[in-house]
């Protein structure tokens, strides 16, 4: 064999493209629903780049010294937060985890939010792929289960719980079963019960759901959804789902709907980073959506195409940049698993930031208190970077207290 050198060129990958065909776009196969992606744009992280800037003279610190009749410490920093019509301790809530093995954790993830008293996202799939009630399967776990188990363990008054809702479910109808289930009623009863429309995701901007599955089944699907034999000799198959169709006007009627077909839940909307989501996060809140959450191009934890994760999508600073909260919930998750990043998106208008890749190594780490000792350093940090700014709640923070380097 001729060995050639290609000179400017990723040769490495190119040959793996060479041999292994559209196989190669992809994480190798043997990782769908046993790694989590996203969150690799490096260098240049714009929130990284960002520092938190504290003043000299704090007025606010003076006030909170008249208030308490003492020197202000980082312990009196307030956390609480309404956010998308639940209350919880800290501004943090758990992002939507999906059906695959990966979120094998998802038990032990709901009894560790809801031992914090903190908002659990479900993921789109749980009930088509796992079931509404039980899996019986020790990986994959179904949606009523995780419900159950978080609100085994929820406090009075914080918390609540967010169904996710994509196409595929849509026909499946998860919203109207789990509306109607006696099991969720408590939630329901306490205002704790949330639906979330799913338009995307940060990992695969503009795509729908993307799954590994074998031949047998991949000869049923035809027509119904794309299937792409990604492998030269075959075993490895992508089930690709539409993402749905939108226009200014679908959109506003879809929010509409949810919010007469389901009036006793929360409503959230989760956006991807596209270029118009200042635009479509306007919409969703005009139309009557409690919380917007925007996924920036760090976020998203689901399989996509390798060339997707660096290339596609609006880094979660320019999201952040283009949407006007305006008063209204907004909700943003983006490579988050420290309290300063966190400060920073509260700072650039967030009102709670969203736990994925992070809430996954936690509870992988430690089933059992794993999520909560992430939270409590979270927390610690949070409040003294608040403090470190003169302030003393941490929706107080704002743009004027961050620093950018010039570009």
């Amino acid at each position: 064999m001729t060995y050639l050198t290609a000179p400017g060129l990723p040769e490495d990958a190119i040959r793996a493209r060479a041999r292994d065909g559209a196989a190669a776009v992809f994480p190798p196969a043997d990782s769908y629903g046993t790694a989590v992606f996203g969150g690799t744009r490096e260098p240049g992280d714009e929130i990284d780049a960002l520092r938190l800037a504290p003043p000299v003279f704090m007025p606010g610190r003076l006030a909170k010294l008249i208030d308490l009749g003492r020197e202000p410490l980082y312990s009196d920093v307030r956390l609480t937060t309404a956010l998308g019509g639940f209350d919880a301790p800290v501004p943090v809530y758990v992002s939507a985890l999906g059906s695959t093995r990966v979120a094998g954790t998802s038990l032990a993830l709901s009894r560790q939010a809801g031992r914090l008293g903190i908002p659990m996202v479900i993921g789109e799939n749980v009930a088509p792929m796992n079931g509404f009630r039980s899996s019986g399967d020790d990986h994959r776990k179904g949606l009523l289960e995780r419900i159950l188990a978080y609100c085994e363990e929820l406090p009075d008054g914080v918390g609540g719980v967010c169904v996710q809702q994509s196409t595929e479910d849509a026909d499946s109808e998860v919203w109207n079963q789990v509306y109607s289930d006696p099991a969720v009623s408590g939630l329901l009863t306490t205002g704790r019960l949330g639906f979330e429309m799913k338009v995307g995701q940060g990992a695969k901007p503009g795509l729908g759901g993307l799954t590994m599955i074998s031949e047998t089944v991949a000869a049923d699907l035809d027509g119904q959804y794309a299937v792409e034999r990604l492998a030269p000799d075959g075993g490895a198959v992508l089930r690709c789902s539409s993402p749905g169709t939108f226009t200014d006007e679908i959109f506003r009627r879809q929010i509409q709907l949810m919010r007469n077909n389901y009036p006793r839940a929360r409503c959230w909307v989760k956006l991807f980073p596209g270029r118009d989501v200042g635009r479509a996060a306007a919409i969703a809140w005009e139309a009557g959506a409690h919380a917007v959450t925007v996924d920036g191009a760090e976020g998203g934890t689901g399989w996509a195409p390798t060339g997707f994760l660096g290339h596609v999508g609006l880094p979660l600073a320019e999201c952040l940049r283009r949407v006007d909260p305006a008063g209204h919930t907004l909700l943003a998750s983006g490579r988050v698993w420290d309290g300063i990043r966190a400060v920073k998106l509260l700072a650039l208008g967030a009102r709670a930031v969203g736990l994925g890749r992070a809430a996954l190594v936690a509870a992988d780490e430690d089933p059992d208190r794993g999520l909560e000792r992430l939270l409590g350093a979270m927390a610690l940090e949070m409040r003294m970077a608040v403090s470190s700014l003169g302030r003393y709640a941490a929706d107080e923070t704002g743009p004027e207290d961050l620093w950018r380097p010039e570009s």
